[in-house]
């Protein structure tokens, strides 16, 4: 190999190494809530070391149908989002279709436990976070987008900010799609099940005060119609947020997209919170 060709893979990879310099590891977590051993995606800064200053966490929830790499899959740039704004993402194998509730008919699909408490526990003793709702977010597609609000309205101890891209945060019109029957009953059976777990009926959680978020949805996104509802209903109550509706479907060109501008919502959130300790 030539001197100009050996210089040029240098260089190469070089550049390759500071696009990518963040580090991607699987972590395996077990549930005790399930009983079984769930992997988890996280993504470490470049900056990350395990001494001095803790690190912000973002949790990135998958749609229905994907695991804990789908989001590597659909958007690999949250590589270089974990280093361009020094944070750790963790994305968590949801199972296929769980919706990020507790069910309350099969006991083998407790995910609102496993993330709120047994991931969040794991994530704050295995790594070098700040274990503080202000250094903490969560976002979601689809039904990843669903188990966002949904895990944030009802912890915002934990959560300070969340966001959700496409998300079906009202559930009940879909009483026959994915799988959701089978971790909340029928609809026809089992009515109450279905008004408690759909995040359009959980606003009177929120003070306006103790979660900032954001939610967006494209114009043609079969999601679209709950979405403009769920805005209009934290309108009529007052409750302060942040709302996008553009051109776009249920689609990853969309959810591409989406996350730049929610890592960016992010990092704002953190960086208030951190100006705040400092003036105080």
């Amino acid at each position: 190999m030539s001197v100009k060709k050996v210089i040029g893979l240098i260089l190469f990879l070089s550049i390759t190494a500071s696009i990518y310099a963040s580090r991607v590891d699987t972590l395996v977590v077990h549930s005790a809530s399930m009983g079984k051993d769930i992997k988890n995606v996280v993504i470490t800064p470049d900056s990350y070391s395990k001494k001095g200053k803790g690190y912000s966490v973002v949790y990135l929830l998958h749609g229905a149908g994907g695991d804990h790499k789908d989001w590597l899959r659909k958007a690999p740039a949250i590589k270089t989002y974990a280093d361009r704004y020094n944070v750790i993402i963790v994305c968590p194998d949801g199972y296929k279709t769980s919706w990020y509730f507790d069910s309350p008919i099969d006991p083998t699909m407790q995910y609102e436990t496993y993330i709120s408490k047994e991931l969040i526990s794991e994530i704050d003793t295995s790594f070098n976070t700040i274990p503080k709702n202000t250094n903490r977010a969560i976002a979601g597609l689809s039904m990843g987008g669903h188990g966002a609000l949904y895990l944030a309205f009802k912890h915002t101890d934990i959560w300070g900010a969340a966001a959700s891209m496409s998300g079906g945060v009202d559930i009940r019109p879909f009483p026959l799609r994915w799988e959701i029957a089978k971790r909340l009953g029928s609809y026809a059976e089992n009515q109450g099940n279905w008004e408690n777990n759909t995040v359009i009926n959980l606003v009177h959680l929120l003070d306006g005060k103790n979660l900032k978020f954001l939610f967006d949805c494209g114009v043609d996104d079969f999601f679209y119609d709950a979405n403009k509802r769920l805005h209009n209903k934290l309108l009529e109550r007052n409750i302060p947020h942040d709302y996008i509706e553009r051109p776009g479907g249920h689609t990853n060109t969309y959810w591409k997209n989406s996350i730049k501008y929610q890592m960016l919502f992010f990092n704002d959130f953190f960086e208030s919170n951190t100006n705040e300790v400092q003036h105080d």
